[in-house]
């Protein structure tokens, strides 16, 4: 709009301005506008330059069209009428006759500014009704729009190739036990969020208890039939939920009890003794364990040295981390490449490098299946100690992975 509010308000100020040229008022050339802006804050940029420049001693006298254009808050107004006292700088309201140096005009002040705040307060419960009331005849509000819509019209319209992915997301939940398993599933067909993000585990379970792909509308826990097409059938939700709905604990304690143990026949104590998996449970959680077999078998304590018993997730932690430290070291690099050469002549030590330089992203996509086979390939024994884990490296092995991560000529290409 070539002439907006504000600037009718500020032509109104002017004018006023204008009037009072006796006085010795002369309107500034800086403008404190904040369009588009709530008065109900005092987070404007605007306004913080008036401050600013207030207590530079720049200004004089303060003038606005209606009070409730520099603030619609009581507490507010009150801060920025203590911060002109300070600095002797008059308010005036162009629209609304009163002087805030005496005591009437203060009680005038403060009857206005409540009133202005209380009409904030009714526009803002008129919004809510407004939203409330349109949720529940099944209208879409706004917001983000989630992944199998597109928005036309301020209405939610099927996108077809996006609901095709919605529905694979849903299928892939309702038959795994492994929620992991279904991201690693997603991530390898390529599908991703509306703003093309990869799916992780929070992402998966908002869109899973999103009722919207139901055809639903939610406010405040309450749920009303939609105006848009829902994506998901109501045989499917239910499926997945069922899943969802299920012990937790036991659906993770399945999912760990078929995982192999990472360190199974590689791990030992210091005295030769192996380490088994073991696992106890304490209500519905499980507990893994790797155990001496000098303990399992109940040797004389007297011939027991270094840890007997170590919990699983620490340890395997700990050589992973420790094999990924070592794949990266100048020695292995250089042994591996040589090693590589002889079935290989086409690979050079820098793609030796860069190849076992992946080792962490190819970790993350393996199943745990997969990498039981990666630290049976590249660990030949783990030796526990009072003073740490000593690991010694397969360097056949180390051959073998950097082979199958290297690229061909092909790929290369």
């Amino acid at each position: 709009m070539e002439f907006n509010s504000l600037d009718a308000q500020r032509e109104a100020c002017e004018a006023y301005i204008a009037s009072q040229r006796a006085e010795g008022w002369a309107c500034l050339r800086e403008r404190y506008d904040d369009g588009g802006v709530s008065g109900g804050t005092l987070d404007r940029p605007a306004l913080k330059q008036l401050i600013a420049d207030v207590e530079d001693g720049l200004i004089d006298v303060v003038v606005v069209y209606k009070i409730d254009r520099l603030s619609r808050a009581l507490m507010d107004f009150s801060k920025l009428v203590e911060i002109f006292d300070r600095h002797g700088v008059t308010f005036v309201s162009v629209t609304q006759s009163f002087n805030t140096t005496t005591s009437m005009g203060r009680l005038t002040l403060n009857i206005l500014l409540s009133f202005a705040q209380f009409e904030r307060e009714v526009i803002g419960e008129r919004i809510r009704d407004k939203v409330a009331a349109s949720k529940k005849k099944g209208m879409w509000m706004g917001g983000y729009v989630p992944l199998g819509y597109d928005v036309v019209d301020r209405k939610l319209i099927v996108n077809e190739a996006e609901a095709a992915q919605v529905r694979t997301m849903f299928e892939l939940f309702a038959r795994s036990d492994s929620t992991a398993a279904v991201i690693r599933e997603l991530n390898a067909r390529g599908i991703r969020s509306k703003r093309g993000r990869p799916i992780d585990r929070g992402a998966l379970y908002k869109l899973l208890h999103n009722r919207i792909y139901r055809g639903e509308i939610t406010h405040k826990g309450e749920t009303y039939p939609g105006m848009h097409e829902p994506i998901v059938d109501a045989e499917l939700w239910d499926a997945a939920h069922a899943v969802l709905a299920g012990n937790r604990n036991q659906r993770a304690g399945r999912t760990r009890s078929t995982e192999p143990a990472l360190l199974r026949g590689l791990i030992f104590t210091e005295t030769g003794a192996a380490m088994t998996p073991h696992h106890t449970k304490k209500g519905n959680r499980r507990y893994c364990y790797y155990v001496s077999m000098d303990v399992i078998q109940k040797r004389p304590t007297a011939e027991l040295r270094g840890p007997q018993r170590l919990p699983a997730a620490m340890v395997e932690e700990a050589v992973i981390g420790e094999t990924r430290r070592l794949l990266r070291t100048p020695e292995i690099i250089a042994r591996t490449a040589r090693a590589l050469k002889k079935e290989r002549p086409d690979l050079d030590e820098g793609t030796v490098t860069a190849a076992l330089t992946q080792f962490d992203d190819l970790w993350k996509a393996l199943i745990p299946a997969e990498q039981a086979r990666i630290v049976q390939l590249l660990v030949a024994r783990v030796t526990v100690g009072e003073d740490g884990l000593d690991i010694d490296l397969r360097h056949d092995g180390l051959g073998a992975l950097a082979s199958l991560m290297a690229p061909t000529r092909v790929d290369a290409a």
